[in-house]
């Protein structure tokens, strides 16, 4: 075999070698970042085939002189290897990108389909007991068989109230699920917690359940004003449906250097662990206690209000066992 012929094996198989490493560390990159492997290819490949060359022109014994220069040739082309890299590597991570973007819309239309559907299934269940009333009372009425023609006419009132407050919880579910953006604008945290107590107070009052806000923290944020007085009025008028009478529930503002939360404390006697995943899902009642109180959607809102914002919804039950502690957090900036 001819020294040139040597020469060429040699080269052959340390690029091959050195390749075949590189490819192989690039293969486990790949999977966990693209991009990276990307950018490292281009180099591989150039470093390989100067490992090469390298090998193979020292084993015909050229002069040092020579043998240098051709090294900074090669070197030269590391600078040209690493900008096709970063080129590679940026359009592999604007790829990722979209495609993250693309499977997050994704997966968010088909999270909007499946509570539609719920949300329809959950109407014409539950639309059936108020109309069922509305129905036999108005017959009643027609027939004369009603003892106290006004005590039905208010009757009909309230199943009508009753429905009235259903659809409006599906609109506004169906808002937050839209791709519209809020409307923000600084508010006072704390006068919309005030609002909203003011508004359960009747409830409150009629159930014999103490309402109190303590501990306020006077921050001002940009946010959905009416979005998240309604959120907290949410939080509220759920724990004093599910506080026993002459129980209490408390609502306090908690502010952080890049947070602020709403807490609000009831008296329910806690939440089984199991269920404790489930309370803010549209639809979820738990036992049979919490039925019969509208269509579960109340603790949605809440949560979809908490994230249009960037924030979350979480609940929490008391270290004694006495009740849960529901909180709404947002970010100072959205």
């Amino acid at each position: 075999m001819t020294p040139e012929t040597s020469a060429v094996v040699l080269s052959a198989t340390v690029t091959a070698a050195a390749g075949t490493v590189g490819a192989l560390a690039l293969a486990r990159v790949a999977g966990r970042r693209p991009a990276l492997a990307a950018l490292g290819a281009p180099i591989v490949l150039v470093a390989s085939l100067g490992a090469g060359v390298a090998v193979a022109s020292r084993s015909m014994l050229i002069g040092e002189d020579d043998y240098r220069t051709l090294l900074f040739v090669l070197l030269a082309g590391a600078p040209m290897a690493a900008v096709v890299g970063l080129v590679l590597a940026r359009r592999v991570w604007r790829l990722e990108a979209e495609h993250a973007r693309e499977r997050a819309d994704r997966d968010r239309a088909e999270q909007v389909e499946t509570s539609r559907r719920e949300t329809i299934r959950w109407l014409s269940h539950d639309l059936r007991t108020p109309l069922a009333g509305i129905r036999a009372l108005a017959e009643s009425l027609e027939d004369d068989a009603v003892a106290d023609p006004h005590a039905a006419h208010g009757r009909i009132v309230r199943e009508v109230d009753r429905m009235d407050a259903m659809v409006d919880d599906i609109a506004e579910l169906s808002r937050l699920h839209g791709e519209a953006a809020t409307r923000s604008e600084p508010a006072d945290l704390d006068d919309l917690v005030s609002d909203a107590v003011a508004t359960v107070m009747p409830l409150a009052d009629a159930a014999g359940v103490e309402v109190s806000a303590r501990a306020l923290s006077g921050s001002v944020l940009e946010l959905d004003a009416r979005g998240v007085t309604r959120a907290v009025t949410n939080l509220l008028r759920n724990a004093v449906q599910h506080t026993p009478a002459g129980g209490r529930v408390e609502v306090c503002t908690k502010a952080s250097a890049d947070r602020v939360e709403v807490a609000v404390t009831d008296g329910c006697g806690g939440i089984p662990s199991a269920d404790l995943g489930e309370v803010f899902e549209a639809g979820w009642r738990g036992d049979d206690s919490r039925s019969g109180r509208g269509m579960g959607l109340g603790l949605a809102i809440t949560r979809e209000v908490a994230r249009g914002h960037g924030g979350e919804a979480r609940v929490a039950n008391l270290p004694d066992g006495s009740g849960c502690v529901f909180t709404l957090s947002l970010p100072r900036t959205r």
